[in-house]
């Protein structure tokens, strides 16, 4: 399981791994860290194909974020096993319910599954995460197999939870006012915002820092509070 690249102060439960979005940041990233695992340890994380772990169940880190299926996408989760993921999170609750769960997905419309099993279970301390790297759906194909960027945001958007959050990371180039309209439209607890961790290994079309910047200054001026990683100038000139 191990610590997470993505977040601060949280580690990964990897009760379920593996996904079909193909993006081409998380070949050198997630899949690259769970295929040095899986080499000796289990052939479906080598191979990155959706697979559930049930032996790891009862074993909840112990950080206070806790990213759930970070090593992959929960909407490939079956919804069998999204219930005891669910389940053992409610149980662990009874003796440590200070931790914040996080669910993020690139397909709420699948992924949505999860929200009427917190609810059932009385879960408050989960929150559902949306990976919205860019506004611009024409090139994306290009970054990733996942529904395009205000494909899935539309649906985010519009689902009935309380405690939603927003990652726009690795950012990609990207239009300021529309994409600071989409983020404020969710109302979002806060948004992390965050270059490509692996520039060196994977070139993404980057917008300048300081679009990036006025981003976050109209975000925070308008009361949403942005978390940053990974801001730097940009690693190439934008493509798109």
């Amino acid at each position: 399981m191990g610590g997470s690249n993505m977040y601060a102060d949280a580690e990964t439960w990897n009760v379920f791994c593996g996904c079909l979005h193909d993006c081409v940041y998380c070949r050198v990233s997630f899949q690259r860290q769970l295929k040095r695992w899986g080499k000796r340890n289990c052939e479906r994380c080598y191979s990155f194909t959706p697979h559930i772990h049930e032996e790891r169940l009862s074993r909840i880190p112990s950080s206070k974020i806790v990213f759930v299926c970070g090593g992959g996408d929960i909407a490939f989760c079956p919804t069998s096993h999204m219930q005891k993921i669910v389940e053992a999170i409610a149980k662990h609750n009874i003796r440590c319910p200070h931790k914040t769960y996080y669910f993020q997905s690139k397909n709420w419309d699948s992924a949505k599954r999860v929200i009427p099993l917190l609810e059932a279970h009385g879960i408050r301390n989960a929150i559902i995460l949306e990976t919205l790297e860019t506004n611009r759906d024409e090139a994306y194909p290009q970054i990733s197999k996942a529904p395009p960027p205000t494909v899935r945001h539309e649906t985010f958007t519009q689902l009935n939870y309380s405690r939603k959050v927003i990652t726009v990371e690795p950012i990609l180039d990207f239009d300021l006012n529309p994409l600071y309209e989409m983020i404020a439209e969710a109302e979002p607890e806060y948004v992390w915002i965050g270059y490509n961790s692996k520039p060196n290994l994977v070139e993404l079309p980057e917008p300048d820092i300081e679009k990036v910047k006025q981003l976050i200054n109209q975000l925070e001026a308008s009361g949403i509070q942005v978390r940053t990683k990974q801001l730097r100038r940009p690693h190439s000139e934008p493509k798109y």
